[in-house]
């Protein structure tokens, strides 16, 4: 790519913002990166002594003049709200904002594919790096995987990007090969000051000026059905038989159909991941491997193979004619619900707990009511969880003092399944929901 005769500013020391710094001083630009907050931390002074050996130009605890004067271009981190001062402030001199993701586009050759949404978005982008680099040369990216800036040199033929609400919020060129919107629901909207921003932050990546070839979008979403009006490129709905170009499911089937083609893909009991959002997710990265020209046989192969990221409704083993699944990542009441919902005619046992976010139980109890025989509660918000049950009319509740003995507990009682989604967070018993799910599939592959 061409030379970059310019002063950048990054903001950020994250590992995008350090991506983003030094692809900007391979292009030969004067490069400078401000990091707001004190640091601390070997790894921290590791990083900017790492920066520095390549002529960038750093700073932390605050984002003084001297970095900002003249800069011809500020690359800012996710975290990083568009109301913050700093932000506020670059704009009044008219410098503009981008985000790493908006860069690595402008410096790369790679046609993008971006997957958005409040839910599934992790899972539906690995889904779909795993189908085309079965053909082809492909790299995730974004949220999951490396940033797009570590990559932009590399001969690919697509980056399979999970992009937040907070890259698209700051992109201005990007113009995706495929746009993928799995769900819209309330989230982060202290970041973007309201709901309808963040609707307009992932909207971006589908409409002119940044309009894809292909735009694909929830047909079960009210919101995103209706948006499919204004979605521009050609449009392929999931989840509906709708129009010429979608891809829905029809007795027990899984259909692709474009330009009113109707070709079975996959028979649902041929899927490795369960649940009807999982089977969304699927259907989206159906239509994305379609569109990049891979075969159905392929696409079929991939995805019985595939196995769902750690965390999210993963299937851990089956042994005693007990399944076990690990969705430690359901750290909320309406993520538990989506794995809980999951399970029809089956004797389910779930374990659930943790620090409670405080959030209502109403719709959590309902499914619970209709899909869970027995609930083995842990951690801080036992009581809540036990008296908003029972308020619901749900009797069969076993409390337990620790994950493990949950689990010995559910196992005694002889299920079909047991599934860990707690709807807490997790950090009353663990460092993180990754830590609480390690520990549930590290004892029960020693347990069973």
């Amino acid at each position: 790519m061409n030379e970059i005769e310019h002063k950048i500013l990054v903001l950020g020391l994250s590992k995008s913002g350090i991506a983003a710094a030094k692809l900007a001083k391979k292009r030969g630009a004067d490069v400078f990166l401000s990091e707001g907050k004190n640091i601390s931390g070997e790894e921290n002074f590791l990083k900017i002594q790492e920066l520095n050996s390549l002529g960038i130009h750093t700073e932390y605890g605050g984002h003084t003049e001297h970095f900002i004067e003249n800069a011809d271009l500020a690359i800012t981190s996710p975290g990083i709200p568009p109301h913050s001062e700093i932000i506020q402030k670059l704009k009044s001199k008219n410098i503009p904002v981008i985000s790493e993701l908006e860069f690595a586009y402008r410096q790369s050759k790679t046609p993008f594919i971006i997957i958005t949404g409040t839910n599934g978005k992790t899972t539906t982008t690995a889904l779909t790096q795993h189908i085309l680099s079965k053909k082809l040369k492909t790299k995730e990216c974004g949220n999951i995987g490396f940033p797009p800036c570590n990559m932009a040199d590399e001969n690919l033929d697509y980056f399979v990007c999970e992009a937040s609400s907070f890259q698209l919020e700051m992109t201005v060129d990007l113009k995706p090969y495929i746009s993928v919107w799995t769900n819209f629901t309330p989230d982060h909207i202290d970041w973007h000051q309201g709901l309808d921003n963040y609707f307009k932050a992932k909207a971006k990546v589908f409409k002119s000026p940044q309009a894809p070839k292909f735009s694909v979008l929830n047909a079960k979403d009210p919101k995103l059905l209706d948006f499919a009006k204004e979605a521009e490129g050609t449009v392929f709905m999931f989840a509906g038989n709708i129009g010429e170009n979608c891809c829905y499911e029809e007795n027990g089937e899984i259909i692709l159909k474009k330009n009113n083609i109707k070709e079975s893909i996959i028979s649902l009991d041929e899927c490795p991941l369960i649940g009807e959002h999982n089977y969304q997710n699927i259907m989206c990265s159906i239509i994305c491997a379609s569109l990049t020209g891979i075969d159905n046989k392929t696409i079929k192969e991939a995805i019985m193979e595939f196995r769902a990221p750690e965390h999210r409704l993963e299937f851990v083993t089956e042994k005693q004619g007990i399944k076990f699944y690990n969705d430690s990542k359901a750290t909320n009441p309406e993520a538990a619900i989506v794995a809980i919902n999951s399970f029809n005619n089956t004797n389910v046992a779930l374990i659930a707990g943790g620090r409670d976010k405080n959030t209502d139980l109403k719709e959590f109890c309902d499914s619970i009511n209709k899909h869970i025989k027995t609930v083995i509660l842990i951690g801080e918000a036992t009581d809540r969880f036990e008296q908003n049950l029972k308020n619901n009319g749900f009797k069969n509740i076993i409390r337990e003092k620790t994950l493990e003995s949950a689990i010995d507990k559910g196992i005694e009682i002889k299920p079909d399944v047991i599934l860990l989604s707690p709807a807490c967070a997790s950090f009353d018993m663990f460092s993180s929901y990754e830590n609480r799910g390690e520990v549930f599939k590290e004892y029960v592959l020693s347990r069973v």
